[in-house]
């Protein structure tokens, strides 16, 4: 876990959407009313349209949406754009491919950026693809093995749209992460329009429509939440 002030939450999918009810409390706990969307995830899959989703459902919550169109990596090495992420208070990284995410970010000013304002006690939020590459571990989507993600929350990996069958058919990949995960490592499966959310005193809750599980060793962990890193 990167050492920070600020709350971090990870979302299984299907963010701006009924059921979202944690978007209010998020930001609240950011004491802004802006929200800065990374369409990171989603380069190639209409970005535009996400930084639009969140406009939507954020003008409903009395805040204002800044889309920071940071698709590739000339983009994030760009100091003007990271100068807007450092300064953020609620930073949101929506859906779609992780591996593209952390191509892009992995290294880069505007992560930093992110880490910066996460330090100072900013809000990060990452759903789906961008919930998965905020930790380190992360889950590939492509087969459930683990592989490097961003970091921003270590010791734990996430599953998003978790149980989902369309995700996931035969429960192969969730399989795979959690019997391939080393000893110590908690992975957390979780569903569409739920939360993950650590506080900046680093006490693990969930809110939302759905249930986290948390696995460690092979199995589902004894203690569910309290699995998780502090």
């Amino acid at each position: 876990m990167v050492d920070g002030a600020g709350t971090v939450a990870l979302i299984g999918g299907a963010e701006w959407t009924e059921g979202c009810s944690f978007d209010a409390g998020l930001l609240a706990a950011s004491g802004s009313s802006e929200v800065v969307v990374l369409p990171t995830a989603a380069a190639y899959a209409h970005p535009e349209r996400r930084v639009l989703a969140a406009a939507e459902w954020f003008a409903d919550l009395g805040a204002q949406v800044e889309g920071v169109m940071v698709l590739g990596r000339p983009d994030a090495e760009d100091p003007g754009i990271a100068a807007i992420v450092a300064a953020a208070r609620f930073i949101y990284i929506p859906g779609g491919s992780s591996l593209h995410a952390r191509s892009v970010l992995k290294g880069s000013l505007v992560f930093d950026a992110v880490l910066a304002a996460y330090a100072s006690g900013a809000v990060v939020a990452g759903s789906g693809g961008g919930a998965m590459v905020l930790t380190d571990p992360m889950v590939d989507p492509r087969g459930g093995a683990l592989t490097v993600g961003l970091g921003l929350v270590g010791d734990v990996a996430v599953i998003s749209h978790f149980g989902d069958p369309e995700e996931d058919t035969h429960g192969e990949k969730l399989h795979r992460s959690v019997v391939l995960a080393p000893d110590g490592l908690a992975v957390a499966g979780i569903p569409e329009r739920t939360a993950l959310i650590r506080d900046p005193h680093g006490a693990w809750r969930t809110e939302g429509a759905g249930t986290v599980s948390v696995f460690m060793g092979g199995k589902a962990a004894p203690g569910g939440l309290d699995a998780l890193p502090g």
